[in-house]
């Protein structure tokens, strides 16, 4: 057996084992819950006075990729690492001969994979709650590259800060939707900002207050949040490898 082939079969046994130890019923509930407040960002786009694109276009801006997508995200980015970092019971996949850099992309393709079949679904559907059907591909691709980002962004803080949670929100809320609004040098590197664009810049005839000068549109915000996920990763990897193992006791 080749040395790609042992490296192959190894990342899908850390991405079966990821979706079958580290996704419980509760982790699902916990995702499941913000995916449903898409739908309702749906409906609440009928309450609103102007043509059903621009309608969810407002709703989807403000509501599903600033709130549900990175909530949603946290519950799966937490869930796949720093969760078991904190009980302890990741030291047993640290001490396996898996590569540290396998785990990275394991643990983040597990949680994709999640993502998947909850956030970029729910995503998918809101503009056809909305009567906005044209917007569904647009929704479903910003949903997709904004969760790959947020993803590996948690995981990377469950490698570097026990309270994964509050460090995780009060980047979203505080770095991202305050300082981010404020400053286009942050939301050039925001998911939040960028899965927006990406949105933004596909949907047919967006509202012009929904367009933010300084920030890459469409293709390139996708181009820009794979740079994002691909540095979060790296940065997790490198952390793994100097990271101390501890019981949730410590």
């Amino acid at each position: 057996m080749t040395t790609a082939q042992l490296a192959k079969q190894r990342l899908w046994a850390i991405v079966a084992y990821t979706l079958r130890s580290c996704i419980g019923p509760r982790r699902w509930v916990g995702c499941l819950l913000p995916c449903g407040g898409a739908l309702l960002f749906g409906l609440l786009a009928h309450a609103i006075d102007q043509p059903a694109d621009e309608a969810f276009a407002r709703v989807a801006a403000d509501g599903i990729f600033a709130l549900v997508v990175p909530v949603a995200a946290l519950v799966i980015g937490d869930a796949v690492l720093g969760a078991e970092v904190r009980s302890g019971v990741f030291h047993f996949t640290w001490l396996s001969p898996a590569p540290l850099t396998e785990v990275a992309i394991g643990r983040w393709a597990g949680g994709m994979i999640v993502a998947s079949v909850t956030i970029v679904p729910a995503c998918a559907l809101a503009p056809v709650i909305a009567g906005d059907g044209a917007s569904m591909g647009a929704a479903a691709l910003a949903s997709f590259a904004g969760a790959a980002a947020y993803v590996a962004i948690f995981i990377t803080f469950g490698c570097i800060a026990r309270r994964t949670a509050v460090w995780s929100l009060a980047f979203v809320f505080f770095v991202e939707r305050l300082l981010g609004a404020a400053l286009t040098g942050i939301a050039q590197w925001s998911p939040t900002w960028l899965s927006r664009s990406v949105f933004v810049g596909l949907a047919d005839d967006p509202p012009d207050d929904l367009v933010r000068e300084g920030i890459p549109a469409g293709g390139g915000a996708v181009v820009r949040l794979a740079v994002i996920t691909v540095i979060a990763l790296a940065i997790a990897r490198w952390r793994l490898s100097r990271i101390r193992m501890s019981g949730a006791s410590d």
